[in-house]
């Protein structure tokens, strides 16, 4: 084992710088090309995607182009944003986490709950949810990496015994309401902005979280992350602990739930029902961003781009007069096309062509010994 450590770190080494490969270095190239070489991949297509939907969005309803009304969009797209980037981390882990609609629904009720008309309560509730979601995203991920479970079935576990919880604590109604100044991290924002006319604070949040998040998988976190996902054999050769490695990506899932479900009692309230099915728009937002189900491949913005994606196409069906009960259908199909152009691109990329020619049987020249036979 020790003899083959060297070379297991080489191959790591390869995965991680893989994707620079493909290309000549980048100061050799153009900006121009740098920028159609993103534009045509699966993460760079869909900055065009969104471009076109805005684009449709804005013919079906002109108000929609004005700032003011650009900005409440992002505003309330921002807590699908936030999920998806943090099911993004799960994902390109190679795991999935099925929970991250029950911890936001958790979350929203344990606000109702814990800090109604009490100012003086909200920092230590605030604690006390991230507290929460650390220890949530603990249990799924040492589940799935020590006991071997697979991530789909605990976290499909996790989903079902918030749900359980919730549903015993409210009844199935809704219960409890924060005090005004906590909504307002959802629903307020800063205002007579020239231009923009208003930010609003999920905005803010957005960025910060979506710099943070892309900041931290060019570190040596996130490509190790990358890699575990596209080889998670070659990663533990390496001496990458990958137990420790996933649970962290679980536990920045669990927090991007937990901030997404402040902000939407925001402008949702307190209600059993706030949250249900989000693990499954965000699924389908980071499939649509061009991240491999599976693990290895995508870019973290890409994830929150297919977000917007997502809502704006709904936006427009709703201009268009279709029925919101066809969105789980829409959200269906997209999963399965985007799942299959992008295995479809990466049988067809350059990289998975130099991981063929590396696994594929090399012919043996003739021995002494086959020669005199």
């Amino acid at each position: 084992m020790n003899a083959e450590a060297p070379a297991e770190r080489v191959e790591l080494t390869a995965t991680l710088t893989d994707h620079a490969s493909d290309r000549p270095p980048l100061r050799r190239q153009k900006f121009s090309a740098r920028l159609l070489s993103a534009l045509a991949s699966p993460g760079g297509g869909v900055v065009i995607l969104v471009l076109l939907l805005l684009i449709a969005v804005i013919q079906a309803n002109p108000r929609f182009g004005e700032p003011g009304q650009l900005m409440r969009f992002i505003g309330r797209t921002a807590p699908i944003a936030i999920a998806a980037i943090g099911q993004y981390f799960v994902i390109v882990s190679g795991e999935f986490d099925l929970s991250m609609g029950a911890v936001v629904t958790a979350q929203v009720v344990l606000s109702g709950h814990l800090i109604g008309q009490d100012e003086s309560r909200i920092l230590p509730v605030l604690v006390l949810m991230l507290l929460l979601a650390v220890g949530i995203g603990l249990i799924n991920g040492l589940a799935t990496t020590i006991l071997k479970v697979p991530s789909f079935i605990v976290t499909l576990g996790t989903m079902l015994g918030l749900s359980g919880m919730i549903l015993l604590l409210t009844g199935g109604a809704a219960t409890g309401n924060p005090v005004d100044s906590f909504r307002q991290i959802g629903r307020g924002g800063i205002r007579d902005v020239p231009v923009l006319d208003f930010i609003p604070y999920p905005v803010i949040i957005l960025t910060v979280i979506a710099v943070a998040a892309a900041v931290l998988m060019r570190r040596p976190f996130g490509r190790t992350l990358i890699a575990a996902g596209d080889n998670p054999e070659t990663a533990r050769l390496a001496g990458t602990a990958l137990w420790w490695l996933k649970t962290r990506a679980f536990i920045l899932s669990a927090l991007a739930a937990t901030v997404s479900g402040i902000l939407l009692v925001g402008y949702a309230g307190v209600h059993p029902s706030v949250g249900q099915g989000y693990e499954f728009t965000a699924i389908t937002a980071v499939v649509l961003g061009g991240v491999v189900l599976g693990g290895g491949r995508g870019w973290v913005l890409s994830a929150a781009a297919g977000a917007f994606a997502l809502e704006l196409l709904f936006t427009l069906m709703n201009f268009l007069g279709i029925a919101s009960t066809w969105r789980p259908t829409v959200q269906g199909v997209i999963i399965i096309v985007a799942v299959a152009l992008a295995g479809r691109a990466w049988r067809a990329s350059p990289l998975r062509r130099r991981e063929r020619r590396r696994t594929e049987p090399t012919e043996e020249p003739p021995t002494a010994d086959s020669a005199t036979t």
